[in-house]
């Protein structure tokens, strides 16, 4: 099959096998309809839009995940797909690094199964990767589902929280079922590894739940708690995810390490900007009320920097947020503080070790590589710079 393809390339295109099959520019541009310029072409850096950039696939991705939640009893179906309906399904940022990483790491070694990016087996690798990043939103859903159960919370995204919609129990069990859908899929792809990974991953979710909820005064106002937990909750999915992508296109585990930093540390960095938008930002821009998680006795990092400076905010936090006094005592500190600043920065720090781990990947002539490369580092800009 192979041989005869590539005779019918030579046909029409007037290249040699041999030309063919050392261009993979040339082929990806035959097979799948996209450019074939020279790695001296280039686009400026900053017009690189990371959603550009794979928005058709992220439709292909959609629309999948849209059929993936049909259930058997209609409540369940309605329940399971309610973040996945056009209009309400957010940017998708999670597919979004998964479907650039794929091609990102796409570096053709001799010795690997996919080193032609016109064979069937790479046709197949992408769709592979595509099922990681299926995988990768309903597990990503389920756990925002259940935060809103365990959190209480009214709103998700600028729409009523499915438990508010529905109710607590249905919305507990369409997380579960999301989960479920979520396994089932990665277990159709027969890699154990790569099952690991993600299957770490929720634990991961449940553990840093777990660790929010648990913990004591002392560990509330650790820095090295929060971080772990915030790992665990915010940037475990995303960088085993990464790691997945790498391992099944047969990659060297120091680049599958790249990949997992770079979703490690860009899952910081969001998470880091989410902690000051919710004391910066207003309801209507976060899609959830401001101030939340503070009053839910959430302590993240704008407030334990102010901690630092201000040793008397451990009091107030040992008080607790009930009485909406402490919050705005705890407020006034931080605004005397540069704990939104110090905040800022580890998110820029981290940023920063995203685009450094994307940089240290092994060089590429190809440019699809290199412009996916590029929009990944921007995205590290992009998530750091936003207001909501």
């Amino acid at each position: 099959m192979t041989i005869l393809f590539s005779r019918v390339v030579s046909r029409i295109s007037g290249t040699p096998k041999k030309t063919f099959f050392n261009c993979p520019q040339l082929c990806q541009a035959l097979v799948f309809g996209t450019s074939c310029r020279s790695p001296t072409d280039s686009t400026p850096k900053d017009k690189v839009d990371p959603f550009s950039l794979v928005a058709h696939e992220m439709s292909l991705v959609s629309k999948r995940l849209r059929s993936s939640v049909v259930a058997k009893v209609p409540e369940l179906a309605s329940a399971a797909g309610y973040f996945f309906k056009e209009g309400v399904e957010g940017k998708r940022t999670c597919s979004v690094v998964l479907l650039l990483m794929a091609t990102a790491v796409d570096i053709h070694r001799p010795e690997s199964p996919f080193c032609c990016i016109g064979d069937t087996w790479t046709i197949e690798l992408r769709r592979r990767q595509q099922l990681i990043a299926e995988i990768t939103e309903m597990i990503h859903v389920a756990s925002l589902i259940h935060d809103d159960v365990l959190d209480d919370a009214d709103t998700r995204r600028g729409i009523g929280s499915l438990s508010f919609v529905v109710g607590n129990k249905l919305a507990v069990l369409a997380g579960d079922f999301l989960l479920f859908r979520a396994l089932r899929t990665l277990a159709s792809l027969k890699n154990t590894e790569v099952v690991s990974l993600l299957v770490t991953a929720i634990e991961n979710l449940v553990t840093g739940e777990t660790m929010q909820m648990a913990a004591t005064i002392e560990q509330r106002c650790s820095m090295e708690y929060y971080m772990q937990k915030t790992y665990y909750k915010t940037a475990s999915l995303i960088s085993n995810s990464c790691k997945a992508i790498a391992l099944l296109s047969g990659q060297t585990p120091g680049v599958a390490k790249l990949a997992f930093e770079y979703g490690k540390n860009l899952g910081l960095a969001y998470q880091f900007i989410d902690d000051i938008l919710d004391f910066t930002g207003s309801s209507a821009s976060l899609g959830k009320g401001s101030l939340s998680d503070i009053r839910l006795g959430i302590i993240t990092a704008p407030i334990l920097f102010a901690t630092e400076e201000f040793p008397q905010l451990h009091a107030v936090i040992e008080q607790g947020f009930d009485d909406p006094a402490n919050v705005d005592t705890a407020l006034e500190y931080l605004r005397k503080s540069r704990g939104i600043q110090r905040t800022r920065e580890l998110a820029t720090k981290h940023a920063s070790l995203a685009a450094a781990a994307i940089d240290s990947l092994p060089e590429s002539c190809s440019m699809d590589v290199r412009k996916s490369r590029q929009a990944l580092i921007n995205l590290t800009q992009i998530l750091t710079a936003r207001n909501k």
